[in-house]
Formats: structure tokens, C-alpha cells, sequence
């Protein structure tokens, strides 16, 4: 006869493995315009008063100081759009089952969540501008302690996701 493991022999068991389900991978076009835009945005407001000044002043080191910036600019460019969204989106996991929730996350500091549904108040969908250009959603499940997010999910898929963990949640309050 075989007994069946707890809840906290589960988790022990999954702590030792990483979630296996991914984010869409339309999400890594999504983060790279998003990037784009908030890269534009600080590129404006710190370039052109820069280049304000070094016209209106003359010395040579302001125009140093602009083409550092400018460097800057580019090398943030290839950093922000090309380099890190692949690694992100790699790096992003999840998996859930009827007790919790599992993320994994991070790139230099990773980061692994481990949410129980008893602990669970709300859980929802979000959906901005560019995620929704994509056809993507954010699912958000929200604790005491705080909120925790999963981007990039097909629609269907998050509101799918929402509407299990919203009833894993339930069941675990019912069997307290």
C-alpha cells in the first residue's frame, strides 16, 4: 500500500527541479519594443538638453561628455534589445499545480517563488498596449506578502491560468 506524499514532501520534491512551462515567445518582441520606447524616452531627456548646452557653451568637454552619451545610447540599444530578451525569456518558468504556484525568474540574480494557493487572495489578468498588439497577457496572483506576475501569456492561456489558480485558491480555503 502506497501512501500518498504530503504537501510539503511535493514541494520538497519541486523545489529540486525548475518549473518546466514557458512564457510565449512573443513576449520577447513585445519586451524589446517596450524597451525601445522607455530607451527612446531617457535618451530624449538626457540628450537633448546635453546637446542644448554644448551648442550654447563651446568647450570641448561637452561635447565629449555628448558623444559618451551617445555611446552610451548604442550600447544600451544592443544590450536591451538584442542581447537580453532571449536570456529573459529562457530564464522564465513556471508550472502549478492544485497547492501552489512555482516561478523561476532572473538573469543575474535568479529568483524562485514557491506560492502557495492557500495564501492566494486574488488573482488576475492584465493587458497594456504592446502586449495586447501581440495578442499576449500578464496573469498576477496576489498574496499578503505581495504580487507575483507571470507576462507574456497567449490570452486564452492567462485567462485560463487565472480562472485555475482562482479555484486551486478557493479549494485550498475550503479545506481549512
Amino acid at each position: 500500500m502506497r501512501i500518498r506524499p504530503s504537501m510539503k514532501e511535493q514541494m520538497m520534491d519541486t523545489i529540486e527541479q525548475l518549473p518546466q512551462e514557458c512564457l510565449d515567445p512573443r513576449v520577447k518582441r513585445a519586451w524589446r519594443i517596450n524597451d525601445a520606447i522607455w530607451l527612446a524616452i531617457i535618451f530624449v531627456v538626457c540628450f537633448i538638453p546635453l546637446a542644448i548646452v554644448t551648442v550654447s557653451i563651446e568647450e570641448p568637454v561637452m561635447s565629449v561628455i555628448l558623444v559618451a552619451v551617445l555611446i552610451l545610447f548604442v550600447l544600451l540599444v544592443v544590450l536591451c534589445l538584442v542581447i537580453l530578451p532571449p536570456i529573459r525569456y529562457a530564464r522564465w518558468r513556471f508550472s502549478m499545480n492544485e497547492n501552489y504556484l512555482d516561478i523561476a525568474k532572473g538573469i543575474v540574480w535568479r529568483k524562485r517563488y514557491i506560492i502557495p494557493f492557500i495564501r492566494v487572495q486574488n488573482t488576475d489578468t492584465r493587458q497594456g498596449p504592446v502586449l495586447r498588439m501581440f495578442g499576449l497577457s500578464s496573469v498576477t496572483v496576489s498574496t499578503a506578502a505581495g504580487a507575483h506576475e507571470i507576462p507574456g501569456l497567449d490570452t486564452a492561456q492567462a485567462a485560463a491560468l487565472r480562472d485555475k489558480a482562482a479555484e486551486f485558491a478557493r479549494l485550498a480555503r475550503e479545506d481549512v
